[in-house]
């Protein structure tokens, strides 16, 4: 899709990788990680395998090739940068956490927007069946609330990737405890794509002992996009620049 491209800027020792969400590309954070690399930071912002293309590409993808993708760059960052930070939003902010839970102190704190851990839908139990007649329902993307604004997307949900984002879900929420690192959680009062228990599903397993919680009053789902955005930027580099003031 035009204006799906991943993003990359080189600039000084301190990295952020940016993820991006479920059927979503990398056009939804793109401000976000333009606004990280004008305050001097080295970004990468990937494209997920699957995304960006057709819903059908993305429907013979599973979560470890999305997961491969991100720690790749990490990787990348780790190698040449003095600290690396990760963020996301949506599955990206459970990509992050991922990131997170496997490398441990190398990552230096988590920015996660509307991060999606759970959900309580009432066709998630039917997906192990469902997926197997069913190759897709209506997609999730454009939850905004600014007018004129849209989010680059599918406009279907392939159920076969969506079963695989399910059962990562479990893994990184039984492995939420193992998470150390500062946190910055940014989530919507009103999110029609992500129930509020989830980031409460977070909060509550994590053992971080820095954890700033910001209430986004004006925004949907896609935050990154939406009203709250300016906010999200400047909460982002305080965050990290609050962090590693006086390292290094």
């Amino acid at each position: 899709m035009p204006g799906a491209e991943p993003y990359s800027h080189d600039g000084g020792e301190i990295g952020v990788v940016v993820c991006h969400g479920y059927t979503g590309t990398p056009q939804g954070l793109r401000p976000w990680a333009e606004h990280l690399a004008a305050a001097g930071y080295t970004v990468r912002l990937p494209r997920l395998p699957g995304h960006g293309t057709t819903w059908r590409q993305l429907a013979g993808t599973r979560w470890p090739d999305w997961y491969a993708a991100v720690d790749s760059e990490f990787r990348e960052l780790h190698e040449t940068c003095r600290e690396v930070f990760v963020a996301g939003l949506s599955m990206g902010g459970l990509l992050a956490t991922k990131l997170a839970i496997e490398h441990g102190p190398r990552v230096a704190g988590l920015l996660l927007v509307n991060p999606v851990f759970a959900h309580d839908n009432r066709l998630l139990p039917l997906l192990p069946a469902l997926r197997h007649v069913v190759p897709s329902l209506p997609g999730v993307v454009g939850d905004i609330k600014k007018p004129g604004v849209r989010e680059l997307g599918y406009d279907r949900n392939p159920l076969q990737a969506m079963h695989s984002q399910r059962r990562l879900w479990a893994e990184v929420v039984r492995d939420l405890p193992e998470v150390t690192q500062p946190v910055l959680l940014l989530h919507s009062r009103e999110d029609h794509v992500v129930p509020p228990m989830s980031s409460a599903l977070l909060l509550s397993r994590i053992s971080s002992d820095d954890v700033t919680e910001i209430w986004l009053e004006n925004s949907f789902h896609v935050a990154t996009l939406d009203n709250d955005a300016p906010l999200i930027h400047d909460e982002s580099v305080r965050f990290i620049e609050r962090l590693t003031a006086g390292r290094g």
